[in-house]
């Protein structure tokens, strides 16, 4: 049986998306997620899964980052990116993030169903009023997102909690490992980056935000 992951944080939408899934691939076995963190340790433990369907905001969650990621990490994967949004040009930043379908969260269920069936078949799904427009990144944007994507799963888990403003020594608690460890795995996070301090780190993750806005104050400390 096909395993489908759904990545929502919303426990009615994502019974409305397990619903959905059932519909179009009736022997699937849903595997849920309410975290990209969580979503992380889904896809390690499935990584032949069938379809992902991800919402773009969700805890660990900053703009296209995941998509970038789990795109990088798992090429063969199908997403379907769900979201609140229901502007074009976020939806074509999806497509050209990788994402097979965008589904915003007004969409009809019986729509739902239909474009979970058209990426199952390997086509591109849009609602009809978004079908307007290329899909295509700024430069800037498209490079982060080639470097977020080799981040290994543990050094994306670090970037979002940096991205969200945490100290070492939170992300290191968050993780369950030791700050050794998280200063390691920032010093190969800053070089995929091509960065050279945690702030850039930060600023670079803004580059896949959904709206293009500063990052929130980050903690002034040295911790490298």
């Amino acid at each position: 049986m096909p395993d489908v992951l759904i990545a929502d944080d919303h426990p009615l939408f994502r019974d409305a998306l397990q619903r959905a899934v059932l519909q179009a691939l009736p022997d699937a076995r849903v595997r849920c997620a309410d975290s990209v963190h969580a979503l992380l340790g889904l896809v390690e433990q499935y990584p032949d899964a069938e379809l992902l369907l991800l919402d773009l905001h969700m805890p660990g969650a900053r703009g296209y980052s995941a998509l970038a990621h789990i795109r990088g990490q798992y090429p063969g994967l199908p997403v379907i990116v769900v979201s609140g949004h229901e502007e074009a040009p976020v939806a074509r930043r999806a497509l050209a993030h990788g994402a097979a379908a965008y589904i915003p969260k007004s969409t009809a269920g019986e729509d739902i169903v239909a474009a979970i069936r058209a990426v199952l078949d390997g086509d591109v799904w849009l609602p009809p009023q978004l079908l307007d427009g290329a899909a295509e990144l700024r430069p800037d944007e498209a490079e982060v997102a080639a470097r977020v994507a080799a981040l290994t799963p543990q050094q994306f888990r670090v970037l979002t909690m940096i991205a969200e403003g945490l100290l070492n020594k939170q992300i290191a608690y968050e993780l369950g490992v030791s700050e050794a460890t998280v200063k390691a795995h920032m010093t190969a996070i800053m070089r995929k980056l091509g960065v050279n301090n945690r702030t850039q780190v930060a600023l670079a993750a803004s580059q896949l935000a959904i709206e293009q806005s500063a990052l929130p104050p980050l903690p002034e400390d040295d911790e490298g």
